[in-house]
């Protein structure tokens, strides 16, 4: 088994060729292998997941078609040990979030302890004064939580995002999970990889767990989705199947006798956890957006009534915005006395004249990203740009500093990839999937594997062209 070209660190490989641990079994697996199959393999794969119809909608493309999202075949390895130092920054950096949502919404002493500049609340969509002195059934914010990982070193993990409103993709762990196993069943003996299978049925635990208190024994979930048209719809109705739990659309349910009911064939019902995916603008036109049809007219003050919980809470997003991550390690400080377990990648906020200074001085070598930007849009790749893209980025950091911040261009880990030439090399990222409740939190051991399919490029997200991978944690 050979690489053609090596990064700074390829996960697979020693710098001279020898095969890491993580991957011994599955490389004496690989190299035993018929190629001709493999590829035939690699075909039945996409065949597979076009036959189940795991696609996702571009917004902005002019044809509005779904599209395929890329599988490579080829499983990315964790160690137990590298999972172990994962697992404790992650639950770390959870907890920190969701303590820190809580101060923003009630005494805000992080800010009254200079530590969090108060404009950062002011200026922001994402910060919503209806939440303001209102604690969630269980005292969570965030159910449902995807940290974004990137590996630059052997031991260097880096947080490169929180996703704390709607987090997607744990259909597309599962999906690559099943398919490998079908595909690979001997594979699975040979290498003890933990499972990820178990997740809808510990998220519908997780969820019933935060149930308001008027819920009955068997809290009943819904999943609201804002229908067939959104990009991740694949996602929503899989994961209430999954659940066993109803898939709805805001023209399904009605706030009657001060809790949210949903239409069944034997008349309205209570819900009593809503596992939505609308965003907080259009969850409900008397208190956000009056236009939106996506919502439930009211649900907001049957939700300050304690009598519905939303997942994630309204005002999580908050946490997402990119000028908040920057301060996250003082966040994680604040609210756990210790330090971060997990780094930040190290950020420029564009709103500070000396910051805004470097990153226009540099702006050829650096990544700059909407602070409320996601998806991978909105954002520049200083090496990758070209001298038109640059200066049209300097006018914009001109005119709004405050909507911007610059890292570095990180030298991230490579997995190879399957290709019809062989093996080669490609920079990918990790989005571990992460569940909490009052009775604790629940890190699904794996995750979503992103990959940046084409040579070189550093944008694994989907809608940009990167594809999947299965992730594999070992067991002990």
């Amino acid at each position: 088994m050979s690489s053609a070209s090596r990064s700074l660190y390829d996960e697979m490989l020693h710098e001279d060729g020898s095969i890491r641990p993580a991957y011994a079994d599955y490389c004496e697996w690989y190299d035993s292998q018929d190629r001709a199959w493999l590829r035939r393999q690699d075909a039945e794969a996409e065949r597979f997941f076009r036959r189940i119809g795991i696609t996702f909608n571009v917004y902005g493309d002019d044809a509005g078609e779904e599209r395929l999202i890329p599988f490579d075949m080829l499983p990315r390895i964790i160690t137990a040990k590298e999972w172990r130092t994962l697992a404790r920054g992650i639950e770390q950096r959870v907890r920190a979030i969701n303590a820190f949502l809580q101060d923003l919404y009630h005494r805000q002493e992080i800010i009254k302890a200079g530590r969090l500049p108060i404009h950062l609340l002011r200026e922001n969509d994402a910060f919503l004064t209806q939440m303001i002195g209102f604690t969630p059934p269980g005292g969570v914010y965030t159910h449902i939580v995807g940290i974004d990982l990137v590996r630059t070193g052997a031991d260097e993990f880096l947080v490169l995002e929180d996703n704390a409103r709607t987090p997607s993709g744990v259909s597309y762990m599962l999906e690559n999970r099943e398919t490998m196993m079908a595909m690979f069943p001997e594979l699975f003996t040979k290498v003890p990889v933990r499972p990820v299978s178990d997740y809808p049925r510990r998220l519908a635990r997780s969820l019933r767990a935060c149930a308001p208190a008027c819920a009955g024994p068997r809290p009943s979930v819904a999943v609201l989705t804002p229908g067939i048209y959104n990009s991740a719809y694949f996602e929503h109705a899989f994961l209430a199947d999954q659940m066993g739990a109803e898939l709805v659309e805001g023209s399904d349910l009605r706030v009657c006798q001060g809790r949210v009911q949903m239409r069944t064939t034997e008349g309205y019902k209570p819900v009593d956890v809503i596992y939505r995916r609308v965003d907080d603008n259009y969850l409900d036109p008397l208190s956000f957006n009056p236009d939106s049809v996506l919502g439930i007219a009211g649900i907001m003050d049957v939700y300050r009534a304690g009598g519905v919980t939303i997942a994630n809470a309204p005002g999580t997003g908050i946490a997402d915005d990119k000028a908040i991550y920057s301060f996250m390690p003082e966040i994680v400080e604040f609210y756990t006395g210790e330090k971060p377990i997990l780094k930040n990648v190290p950020t420029w906020r564009c709103s500070e004249p000396d910051a805004l200074r470097y990153v226009l001085d540099n702006l050829s070598e650096l990544v700059v990203k909407e602070v409320h930007g996601s998806g991978g849009y909105g954002m520049l790749i200083g090496p990758t740009s070209s001298k038109k893209e640059l200066a049209r980025f300097q006018a914009k950091l001109r005119a709004k500093p405050e909507n911007y911040i610059a890292q570095p261009t990180l030298s991230l880990s490579t997995v190879p990839i399957f290709t019809r030439e062989g093996l080669a090399p490609r920079h990918v990222d990790l989005r571990p999937f992460v569940l909490v409740s009052p009775d604790g939190i629940d890190i699904t051991p794996g995750g979503l594997t992103r990959v940046a399919l084409k040579k070189g490029s550093l944008v694994v997200n989907s809608s940009q062209g990167g594809g999947t991978k299965d992730t594999w944690v070992l067991d002990e």
